[in-house]
């Protein structure tokens, strides 16, 4: 597939996904909604992909939704009868919450490496990400309460799950910025880099490493901790219990098994 909004190259198991709109601080228009989602379905069907890492070109992970999309969007649901216009607005929304949903729904662990501004539709995107970590130069933002909007596509069903439900409420009734070390310091990134390229080799071995793991285990691993995240402690263990009754004697099993007898790196199969 050609992307216009997008730059997506594979290197090894690992897909690197970039948001490719530097001039405009990667704002995210609605082709870049829809490439996002193609690029995780493409990542997701793809054996030899292992682990995606999401990042965004220039000096920012982006400034979030183009306002310019937000008035077509406007133009588009446009009818006599308000109702009318209303369902259609409810449908646009659900297919915009959908493309984030791709990257928590794509069975590879996506990592964001977020350097710059990650505002509105960026804090959507990045908690939508198995990992999130940045350079001490990132800024975060609810953005959306500073133009009149409850923020509609993730970020307040997935925020408090990362940060809490107070500092959750917080960031999204303020719209305050928060740094790389305070989004360390409430969870929101697992660890602070001090420049974007240390971030950008940071984040590569942090990929290789889950990379050279079972892919088979991985998606399991991912698959379980999204499911625990919604549901009880004992529908996960049942959950996990019938997973593993019908993966856990694979081919990876006996690999990683004769790996540590031979000490060699294991080998899987993608």
């Amino acid at each position: 597939m050609t992307y216009q909004t997008l730059a997506v190259e594979q290197r090894g198991a690992v897909a690197f996904v970039t948001l490719d709109r530097p001039d405009k601080a990667n704002a995210m228009e609605e082709a870049m909604w829809h490439e996002i989602r193609e690029a995780m379905r493409w990542a997701d069907v793809t054996d030899a992909v292992r682990v995606v890492v999401l990042r965004g070109a220039g000096k920012h992970f982006t400034a979030g939704i183009d306002l310019a999309m937000l008035q077509g969007i406007a133009a588009r649901i446009r009818h006599a009868d308000p109702a009318r216009a209303s369902e259609k607005l409810r449908r646009v929304i659900l297919d915009l919450q959908d493309t984030l949903t791709a990257v928590e729904r794509c069975r590879k662990p996506v990592i964001a490496a977020i350097h710059g501004a990650c505002y509105g539709g960026g804090v959507d995107l990045a908690t939508a990400c198995d990992l999130r970590y940045c350079s001490a130069d990132a800024r975060f933002s609810v953005k959306e309460i500073d133009v009149g909007m409850t923020a509609d596509v993730g970020t307040l069903q997935r925020l408090p799950k990362l940060v809490g439900e107070g500092i959750a409420r917080e960031l999204a009734y303020t719209g305050r910025v928060v740094d790389g070390a305070e989004a360390q310091a409430i969870r929101l990134v697992n660890r602070v880099f001090d420049t974007p390229e240390a971030l950008a080799d940071g984040v590569l071995a942090i990929a290789e490493a889950i990379a050279a793991k079972s892919p088979l285990a991985i998606r399991g691993v991912k698959e379980m901790i999204t499911y625990a995240r919604d549901h009880t402690v004992a529908d996960g263990l049942n959950y996990v219990a019938t997973w593993n009754a019908a993966m856990l004697l694979s081919r990876d099993l006996h690999e990683a098994g004769a790996a540590a007898r031979e000490k060699r790196p294991p080998a899987f199969d993608d």
